[in-house]
């Protein structure tokens, strides 16, 4: 059905910004600087790039899916009136005026006026195997993504709560003095809390957190400008603490997990985009997200780089007070570090509602789950995307490792096979059933030659992360 919940293009750009700009934005520094800050520069804005080229490829591809379910209803209904077959697969003349307008008429329905969700658009248009291997990638990421903002919300309130420690990976010792808890008894309360207080959203509609993405974005934007205005502030007084190489080949590889996490949006676009009310030069208002995005990222990594002699593997740890700071730095100090906790719960909803739709398209056929109830529709399918990630996050507090596998292989794959390999399905069946693909929504990255370039981008990231994996397990 056509999306009827909207808003404005300025709030869908605040919830693809929140989404993006997750826990990879403070993971980034570490690796950046460990990786040599004008080799992580140049590597940052080239991610950044690429991740844009798929991220149009996607949009291109929720397009064309809009086009062919549509016409494909138009065929079943109008196949007694005429026998003729309406597309414009060959290249012979004789299609009649009749069906020339047909498929004029046809091409209008390139829109993103339905939400059909990266499942059903490879069901669409790959084979079974194809879809099995697509919903497998996208489940194991959108599972570890879960499982990485519970785990990540835990670990951050234990280390605002309980007593400081130089190593805040030690979650067997006491979280308080004279206390008989240890951290990691507190760590399984907070992720409790966490799936009781912010699961409860994945039940509804994306619409309905609306509001707490706003505030988000306020909280974040506040969030970033206090982190570069400490640490510039840090070496005007200080001066330079940090001393990364130019370039350190060896950290490569972590740079590159590390990065393509931190540009992940691609498995929720479906759910973002199309309830925008006006869609006019979209994917313009998507690139000043990406440019913006990019900006913070290489403000907060290199101020960080330079102002810090070592970056805690989340940035945000860097700014906490010592016991003789003003108490106005001590509250900025325990701000920034809770920092993480608004991005994290305002994303988690949008990803298990993702994670829900896909979920609902690999059991069942499409617009099969309307026969279904209340029950399968809003209990089960939500309970499945919100109730393991707690499970495992209960079980590990081991963050390091959640990233390394979720944003290795799987997210590679999501980020830039999968988009690549749907939009060039997708125009292949598009110019079979109207000839020509261009409309307004196609990405202007058109050329075969980009689709080439994104699959040898995507076996350069494997090959990076294999070897990281090697070097360092």
């Amino acid at each position: 059905m056509p999306q009827t919940d909207q808003y404005s293009p300025a709030v869908g750009l605040v919830y693809v910004f929140n989404l993006i700009v997750g826990t990879g934005a403070l993971t980034l520094p570490a690796a950046f600087a460990d990786a040599g800050w004008l080799f992580s520069t140049l590597a940052l804005i080239v991610l950044c790039f690429v991740s844009f080229i798929t991220v149009t490829f996607v949009i291109e591809s929720i397009a064309c899916a809009n086009a062919t379910i549509q016409w494909r209803r138009i065929q079943s209904h109008k196949v007694d009136e005429s026998e003729a077959p309406l597309n414009s697969g060959s290249d012979s003349e004789d299609n009649t005026e009749e069906t020339a307008i047909l498929l004029n008429r046809a091409k209008r329905f390139y829109n993103l006026n339905t939400k059909v969700e990266l499942g059903e658009i490879a069901a669409l248009y790959l084979s079974k195997v194809g879809h099995v291997f697509f919903f497998l990638s996208l489940c194991i990421y959108l599972f570890g993504d879960l499982t990485i903002y519970t785990a990540a919300s835990g670990k951050t309130l234990v280390n605002l709560s309980c007593k400081s420690s130089n190593n805040t990976e030690n979650f067997t010792e006491l979280c308080w003095e004279n206390s008989e808890y240890r951290k990691i008894d507190i760590y399984r309360l907070y992720v409790a809390l966490f799936g009781l207080l912010v699961g409860p959203f994945a039940y509804f509609n994306v619409q309905k957190t609306k509001y707490i993405q706003i505030f988000t974005l306020s909280i974040r934007a506040a969030a970033f400008t206090i982190m570069v205005t400490l640490a510039t502030i840090r070496l005007i007084n200080y001066g330079q603490q940090g001393h990364p190489s130019l370039v350190n080949l060896a950290e490569v590889p972590a740079l590159a997990g590390s990065s393509v996490y931190s540009f992940m949006c691609h498995h929720s676009l479906p759910s973002l985009l199309v309830p925008i009310s006006n869609k006019n030069h979209l994917i313009s208002k998507i690139s000043i997200d990406f440019f913006l995005i990019c900006s913070f990222y290489l403000l907060v990594s290199l101020t960080g780089s330079f102002a810090f002699e070592s970056i805690d593997v989340l940035y945000s740890l860097n700014f906490i007070q010592t016991d003789g700071s003003s108490f106005i730095m001590k509250a900025i100090g325990m701000f920034l570090a809770a920092f993480p906790l608004f991005p994290m719960c305002a994303s988690f909803p949008i990803i298990a509602i993702t994670m829900q739709a896909n979920l609902k398209h690999l059991f069942f056929e499409p617009y099969a789950i309307e026969r279904h109830g209340f029950f399968v529709k809003r209990l089960i399918f939500p309970s499945l995307a919100v109730f393991p990630p707690i499970v495992v996050a209960l079980s590990t507090h081991n963050l390091k490792t959640l990233v390394e596998i979720t944003g290795s292989y799987a997210g590679v794959i999501v980020q830039y096979i999968v988009p690549a390999v749907l939009v060039f399905s997708a125009r292949k069946q598009c110019s079979v059933d109207f000839g020509s693909t261009l409309h307004k929504y196609a990405s202007p990255f058109r050329h075969y030659g980009w689709f080439v370039f994104i699959i040898l981008w995507a076996a350069i990231c494997i090959v990076f992360v294999t070897v990281d994996f090697i070097i360092n397990h």
